[in-house]
C-alpha cells in the first residue's frame, strides 16, 4: 500500500462511494451489454466520462469487451477539463484510489512516454498533484471490475486538441506499449447539450469516422461542426497508437444520450463505446 496516492475527485458524486454498491453498479452495467461476436484481439476501448448514472450503460459495453483479459499495463488516455497551461499532463502521485481499491502508476513507462515525447514534440508530460479531472477518474472501476488480476496505470491527459499533438502521442504510445501486455482506453464524450435529433444525427457522423478508423476523417468531422468527441486529441491518439501497434478494424458497440436516462431530450449529451481489434 502507497501513502502518495491520487485522491478521488467524484467519488461518492460521479459514482458511487460505497465499494460494496459501486461493484455491484458496475457489475450491473457490465452483465447488460449485449456484444457481437469480435473477430479480433483487443487493443483498445473507446468509453464515455459523465457520471456513472448516465454514460455507466454505455461505458459498460466497452469494458464488457475486456472482461477476463489480463493486462500488466492500462494506458487511460483523456481530455483535461481544467484549465492548465500544459498541453500534455500526467499525475504526479504513484498511484490512483478509487472506492475499490489502488491502481499503482508505472513509473517507467512514464518515463518512457515523457522521454519520446520530448524527442518529437520538444515537450513531454507534465506531473500535476491532486488534479480534479474526472474524465480519466470516471473509468477506473470499470477496469477494477472488468481486468482479471492486478495492473498498473499510464494516465495521460489531453489539454492540445491537434493532429500533430494526436499522432505524435499516440506513435509514442505504440513505441512504449508494442513490447508489453497492455490495453488502451479512450476516454471521450460525443455532442454536447444539442437535442436529441440533432445530437443523434451529430453522433452518427462522428461514429461513422470513429469505425472507419479515420484519425483525419475525426478531426474534419469537428472542424466542420458535423459531429463532435469532447475528447478529441485522446481519442484520436489511441487509434493512432492502435493502428501503430497493428489494430485493423474499429467496432462501435453502443450509442445512447443522456435523455434517455432522464427522459429529457431537450438538450442531451452523447455517449459512445466501441472497440478496436487486431485480427487474430
Amino acid at each position: 500500500m502507497t501513502t502518495d496516492l491520487r485522491p478521488s475527485a467524484i467519488a461518492g458524486t460521479w459514482y458511487e462511494g460505497d465499494p460494496r454498491r459501486l461493484a455491484a453498479s458496475v457489475d450491473g452495467y457490465l452483465d447488460c451489454a449485449e456484444l457481437p461476436e469480435l473477430p479480433g484481439a483487443v487493443i483498445a476501448v473507446i468509453a464515455p466520462h459523465a457520471g456513472h448514472r448516465y454514460s455507466g450503460p454505455v461505458a459498460g459495453y466497452a469494458f464488457a469487451a475486456v472482461r477476463g483479459l489480463k493486462p500488466d499495463l492500462v494506458a487511460v488516455i483523456s481530455p483535461m477539463h481544467h484549465p492548465y497551461f500544459e498541453p500534455l499532463l500526467v499525475t504526479a502521485h504513484a498511484a490512483y484510489v478509487t472506492p475499490l481499491g489502488e491502481i499503482p502508476v508505472d513509473k517507467q513507462a512514464i518515463a518512457d512516454l515523457d522521454a519520446a515525447l520530448q524527442a518529437e514534440l520538444g515537450y513531454g508530460l507534465a506531473p500535476v498533484p491532486r488534479d480534479p479531472e474526472h474524465s480519466l477518474e470516471i473509468e477506473l472501476p470499470f477496469l477494477q471490475r472488468a481486468i482479471s488480476g492486478e495492473f498498473k496505470l499510464l494516465p495521460v491527459m489531453v489539454r492540445e486538441q491537434s493532429p500533430k499533438v494526436a499522432e505524435q502521442l499516440g506513435k509514442a504510445l505504440a513505441a512504449v506499449l508494442k513490447d508489453r501486455n497492455f490495453l488502451l482506453v479512450a476516454s471521450t464524450d460525443l455532442s454536447h447539450f444539442y437535442d436529441q435529433a440533432t445530437a443523434k444525427a451529430l453522433d452518427s457522423e462522428m461514429l461513422r469516422q470513429i469505425e472507419a478508423f479515420s484519425p483525419e476523417g475525426i478531426f474534419q468531422t469537428e472542424r466542420e461542426d458535423k459531429g463532435h468527441a469532447c475528447g478529441l486529441g485522446a481519442l484520436v491518439a489511441v487509434l493512432w497508437a492502435a493502428k501503430t501497434l497493428g489494430a485493423e478494424i474499429v467496432k462501435i458497440l453502443h450509442h445512447a444520450t443522456s435523455g434517455d436516462v432522464t427522459g429529457d431530450y431537450s438538450s442531451v449529451v452523447g455517449y459512445g463505446a466501441a472497440v478496436v481489434l487486431k485480427m487474430k
